[in-house]
């Protein structure tokens, strides 16, 4: 409860110090439109002036709209400005008998004298709050501090990205859904986000409290990320080439051409990413009759290629067909040691060699088809999307002399149908109205020398969902409103028959679910004016367990643990609710959020002995008690003076676990309850020393964790690096020195099921050089492609 007084009067006072209200004055409203194409132009930009001060600047709405409020009655200008065009400037003149100004359609005329190359990546990122999301744009500051998504996303407000499991987390909690361009993937988020280069990022988007268009699935909401594409005139693209030097080099590569001409647009993006990495860590252990220290060192080389293709192609005013794929195709070689020195001499101490290969690919297929009726703001859309992915692990395991085959095969087919409607009843009213479909299928196989019968017995699964949803918006004055509720019918069966001298599976296992449920939403936005808004929402989400969280078929194996799935894991439910408040400064913006989660049947991380060996563990996951969680996060995005400009952010979280563990000293189960308190921190400053030469600063903090068997130790880091702009402004050559003071490690201790106390370290410390170099030009005129989702929570990992 003193939390909750905590957090409420953070918030409380927080607003109280930034709002101020201004009296209801002038109005200006208007639309932008393409001279040529008669189309909306949306996220123009329109400022207003008073001679050399800036009044107020809005970026237009989807439809190319915008509205001005609060304006003083007095002469002013207004000017709008959009990439590759000519800017537009009309004069006002605001008074008592015209204070409301209707500009209509004002048409934007292309520059045809542009002819310089647009640039694609920003110096810096950028985070932007929109109504249901936070966007952040990624700029080259980010690129640099890492060469995979999984690198960068650490430094992202609210994001984290556990360094030993690459298990991804949202506002503290690892159930989180990762889209790729609005669009599912059957990689596991931890892989693909290894699999991603960072110079093929465009944006990520924040979803924490997604409306009823989205399916429930995410206790912490949706993660989505945007690949570059290219929409400009002609032929233009742009080249990034980077070099990370640790104890090894490593290679990030990214190009991304567009070729647009007439109707017709042509893109495409290929990443490739290149290196070896060198791990290594310890667990000192107390476990009873087998206490001993493991010693692990881990060298892996991995390559990744990345390619996006497809075309947009505008029939006409009207209508517009889309299709793009996707593929990752990786290729993982390791060699793993692992060294056990008991205690006692009556244990022989182990030695085991892994020498590991991996290789995965995923391919996916979209097609959408948008019609825009004659009604304005009228659409439908019909999206069809289909996925494949194949992956294979073999493993030669050497345990004291001993030789093992372990070969795992995965394979999985995802298809997914939607259908969107949406019909503005009125200049104040919106209603939308969707179906989608998601039918997934797959295939495990486990083979093992020494157990031949595991690969002729494999698990397999079928999961269907159906749905249906409804979303009513409308605004009142000051007010604005929606409700919604999604209805879905989940339909779950997996199976894994085994031979019956199989000692070590689940017997003829069979999962099945039948869920027939309502997923209600409600949002209430209040805009006291152009610069304070708040926004209060509530969701009923649900988190299914993912197919490698109920495979019973073991992922990967050392002497002392087991990582396996548990088929009789239950989905979780999560009310969720959330309060924000957005403040336009004259220096930037600031935005601030208090959320909290009453969750049932939490899906979590669990440890227990192994029935079959007395020597080793299994790490699997269980359903916990029904648990809760709050949290407040700030998030500030400041032009401080003319060359210093910051992004700072701050989370806190707390949430209360309870559960039931096995403590391996009793071999009994204990009810356990804590009460947890997480704090992050960010600060990335950008100084601006000449107009080609900026630097960058980051500093970040990841508060301890606490679970119910194992306390995360603090992390640290600081990066430091430098822009230069070269080639007439269209290169850029960048250097960061990642982790100066080598601070970044993960450690752990605890006392359930039994003490011990590990750490595992990485290349953390690394420097960066690369170039990104842009070529073409012409106008810039982004088809808005729709977005969609699937989730599932995600499972696999690493040993803690």
């Amino acid at each position: 409860m003193k939390s909750i007084k905590f957090l409420f009067a953070f918030l409380l006072i927080y607003t109280t110090n930034l709002v101020a209200q201004q009296p209801n004055s002038g109005i200006v409203t208007g639309k932008i439109i393409d001279n040529s194409t008669k189309e909306p132009m949306s996220y123009s930009t329109v400022k207003i002036t008073d001679g050399t001060k800036s009044v107020a600047v809005v970026t237009t709405k989807e439809d190319g709209s915008f509205e001005i409020k609060n304006l003083e009655l007095k002469p002013l200008v207004l000017q709008v400005n959009y990439v590759g065009y000519i800017n537009i400037t009309k004069e006002l003149n605001l008074s008592e008998g015209n204070s409301q100004i209707n500009l209509g359609n004002l048409a934007l005329v292309s520059d045809a004298k542009s002819i310089e190359a647009v640039t694609i990546v920003k110096e810096r990122s950028t985070i932007e709050q929109k109504a249901d999301r936070k966007v952040v744009t990624i700029g080259k500051d980010l690129i640099a501090s890492g060469t995979t998504a999984s690198e960068i996303f650490n430094n992202i407000p609210t994001v984290s990205v556990d360094p030993q499991t690459k298990e991804l987390s949202l506002r503290g909690n690892s159930n989180v859904r990762v889209l790729i361009d609005g669009k599912p993937s059957n990689i596991d988020a931890g892989q693909l986000l290894q699999q991603i280069p960072s110079a093929s990022i465009k944006q990520v988007e924040l979803i924490t409290n997604p409306s009823a268009k989205y399916n429930p699935e995410g206790n912490s909401g949706i993660i989505n990320i945007i690949l570059n594409k290219n929409t400009q005139t002609g032929f233009n693209g742009n080249i990034t080439s980077g070099v990370t030097f640790g104890k090894t080099p490593k290679t990030n590569q990214s190009l991304n051409l567009n070729y647009k001409v007439g109707k017709v647009n042509f893109y495409t993006n290929y990443g490739f990413n290149h290196g070896k990495n060198a791990n290594y860590g310890f667990v000192d252990s107390e476990r009873p009759t087998l206490e001993n220290y493991q010693k692990f060192s881990f060298d892996n080389t991995n390559t990744s290629h990345l390619i996006k293709a497809g075309a947009d192609y505008y029939i006409n005013d009207k209508n517009t067909i889309s299709f793009f794929t996707n593929w990752n195709v990786t290729d993982g070689k390791g060699i793993s040691r692992t060294e056990i020195d008991y205690d006692n001499p009556s244990n022989t101490d182990e030695l085991q060699l892994n020498d590991n290969n991996a290789g995965s690919v995923n391919q996916t297929y979209d097609l959408a088809y948008k019609h825009l009726f004659k009604k304005q703001g009228e659409t439908i859309d019909f999206q069809l999307n289909y996925s494949k992915t194949s992956n294979e692990d073999v493993s030669n395991y050497y345990t004291n002399g001993t030789y093992q085959l372990n070969d795992i095969f995965n394979k999985t087919n995802y298809t997914q149908f939607n259908i969107d409607y949406v019909n503005p009843l009125s200049e104040k009213a919106k209603l939308e109205l969707g179906y989608e479909s998601r039918i997934q299928d797959g295939q495990n196989s486990f083979y093992n020398e020494s157990l031949p019968f595991y690969a002729n017995n494999p698990f397999a699964f079928n999961r269907n969902i159906h749905a249906v949803y409804g979303n009513y918006s409308k605004t009142f004055g000051k007010f604005s409103a929606q409700v919604g509720v999604r209805i879905e019918q989940y339909n779950l069966y997996a199976r894994f028959t085994k031979n019956e001298s199989n000692p070590d599976f689940y017997e003829n296992t069979a999962v099945k679910d039948d869920i027939f449920t309502a997923y209600p939403s409600a949002y209430l936005s209040y805009k006291l004016d152009d610069t304070n808004t708040f926004n209060v929402n509530y969701t009923r989400r649900v988190d299914r367990p993912s197919i490698g969280q109920i495979n019973p078929i073991r992922e990967w194996t050392t002497p002392l643990m087991e990582s396996r799935g548990n088929p009789a894991l239950e989905p979780q439910f999560t009310n969720s609710f959330e309060i924000n408040y957005t403040k336009i400064l004259k220096i930037g913006s600031v935005t601030s959020a208090v959320f909290y989660r009453q969750i049932n049947d939490e899906i979590s991380r669990v440890i227990y002995p192994n029935p079959q060996n007395n020597n080793q563990n299994i790490l699997s996951f269980d359903n916990f008690d029904n648990n809760q969680s709050m949290g407040a996060e700030i998030n500030a995005n400041l032009k401080l003076t003319k060359w210093w400009s910051t992004n700072a952010s701050a989370d806190v979280y707390f949430k209360t676990v309870r559960g039931t563990v096995t403590n391996i000293v009793t071999n009994q189960p204990e009810n356990k309850e804590i009460d947890v308190t997480l704090f992050n921190t960010r600060l990335n400053n950008t100084f601006t020393a000449t107009k080609s030469l900026k630097f960058n600063l980051f500093a970040m903090y990841r508060g301890r964790d606490l679970g119910l068997q194992f306390l995360r130790t603090p992390m640290y880091r600081v990066d430091l690096g430098a822009n230069y702009t070269i080639l007439k402004g269209k290169g850029t050559l960048t250097a960061r020195y990642n982790d100066m003071f080598n601070l970044m490690h993960f450690g752990f201790n605890g006392n359930i099921p039994y003490q011990q106390n590990g750490e595992f370290h990485w290349e953390s410390r690394t420097f960066y050089v690369g170039l990104n170099y842009n070529f073409g030009g012409g106008k810039n005129k982004e088809l808005q492609r729709k977005q969609r989702d699937k989730q599932e929570t995600q499972g696999g990992g690493g040993m803690f």
